[in-house]
């Protein structure tokens, strides 16, 4: 059986967040709602909430998703570390971790339990993967590209406009010849199940000294400044390659940085600068859509494969469910909460704090994408493509993916992308 952890206790990270985390209900509160029915029930249940809440309502509704969460003993309790993420910050990055827990607790009848540990309480990005490797944590949500440190493998999904939309991503990862491509190296490499994931191509966000400047629209406003970068080696090459003076900088300190002025922009996606409280510190958001932002959660293989084949099912099928989910809702959620529009929509994150998201021209696009595409400029790609293509059974990985993306025309919408069950597609 697995090793059942309880659900985590306070931290000061959580206590300068706890008053975000659950609008209207004090920190003090949440604290002892959370202590009688279990940070997990807690979370479950304000994330079925909307708007403000009161401490009474919030008090409810847990103890009722405790009651129905513990109806009968489980069998296996798994661990879910979620890295920086908590109830507040899942809306708006629909990364799906709760949606899964509640819908593989629902269909296996509780016989798997699962409880979220988010805050960077048990792991945090860029060692989320390592400890699902080392069974601390069961299963783990992380961005790829920061799970790429200890996990090189994901760097397949880091050429630079390898995907030319969300939706041709979207397309990518229900595609049966994904599995070849993507997860059984994983699987292989890594001992990693991936399960699901939210897609955002990475933009720049620039900070305050780009507030009184025009709206950029051109790759030559970028150039020249210092702008942070993942551990991503091939975001690496792409940025060195337009000019973008790549500066490796931790997420947790990329708000700092902003705020001090250390770099001049941060390379991320939209939806991340709203959940992490960067928005006072970005004054425009550069949609330029470079490479990957997936924000993605992964199991470790050897519990999987430990399990009943009706609990493996199950463990697929919520990953399913899930994925077809975070498709709809974070595009919804881009345009109507984020404010990822070019104006944002009144009363959405962007507008409030006066964030302009920057759209390049698409002939600026095509600009950068033949300055560091590999189809364009192969050179400093090619030790990269050399080392994938080794790890995924000398598929040219690079090729094979760029082809599936650009399968479906550049305009194809994300909710018209067919979600199908990518392991018997």
């Amino acid at each position: 059986m697995l090793e059942a952890m309880p659900d985590a206790q306070g931290s000061g990270e959580r206590e300068e967040t706890m008053t975000d985390l659950f609008k209207g209900v004090s920190r003090r509160d949440v604290m002892g709602i959370a202590g009688r029915f279990g940070l997990t029930s807690t979370m479950l249940a304000a994330a079925g909430m909307t708007g403000a809440m009161t401490a009474p309502q919030l008090a409810s509704a847990a103890e009722d998703t405790e009651k129905k969460r513990t109806q009968s003993e489980p069998k296996y309790q798994l661990r879910y570390g979620g890295a920086g993420y908590n109830a507040q910050r899942l809306k708006y990055v629909h990364v799906g971790c709760l949606e899964f827990i509640q819908d593989l607790e629902e269909r296996t009848n509780g016989a798997v339990r699962v409880e979220f540990i988010g805050e960077n309480q048990i792991c945090n990005e860029l060692d989320c993967v390592k400890k699902t490797q080392q069974g601390i944590v069961d299963i783990f949500t992380s961005s790829t590209q920061n799970a790429a440190g200890a996990a090189p493998y994901y760097n397949a999904l880091d050429f630079a406009y390898m995907f030319p939309s969300r939706a041709s991503f979207y397309h990518f990862l229900y595609h049966p010849k994904s599995e070849a491509l993507l997860r059984e190296p994983l699987r292989r490499m890594h001992r990693v199940q991936f399960l699901f994931t939210m897609y955002e191509a990475r933009g720049l966000m620039m900070g305050l000294k780009y507030k009184d400047r025009p709206t950029i629209s051109t790759l030559e406003e970028l150039q020249g400044g210092k702008n942070r970068v993942t551990g991503s080696q091939p975001g690496r090459i792409a940025m060195d390659l337009m000019g973008l003076n790549p500066v490796p900088v931790a997420w947790e300190e990329t708000l700092d940085g902003l705020k001090q002025g250390l770099i001049d922009g941060a390379e991320t996606w939209m939806s991340a600068v709203a959940a992490f409280n960067m928005t006072p510190v970005v004054s425009q958001a550069v949609d330029l859509r470079f490479f990957c932002g997936a924000e993605h959660a992964a199991m470790n293989l050897d519990v999987f494969e430990k399990l009943e084949p009706e609990y493996q099912d199950a463990i697929m099928e919520s990953a399913y469910l899930t994925q077809a989910r975070i498709q709809g809702t974070h595009e919804a959620a881009l345009v109507n909460l984020i404010g990822a529009t070019n104006p944002p929509i009144p009363g959405t994150v962007f507008d409030e704090y006066g964030v302009r998201v920057a759209t390049l021209p698409d002939q600026e696009i095509e600009k950068a994408e033949k300055m560091c595409a590999p189809e364009y400029v192969p050179g400093p790609w090619e030790q990269w493509r050399e080392r994938i293509n080794g790890w995924a059974n000398g598929q040219d990985v690079y090729k094979e993916i760029h082809a599936i993306a650009r399968e479906i025309p550049k305009d194809t919408l994300v909710q018209d992308v067919s979600p199908r069950r990518w392991w018997n597609a």
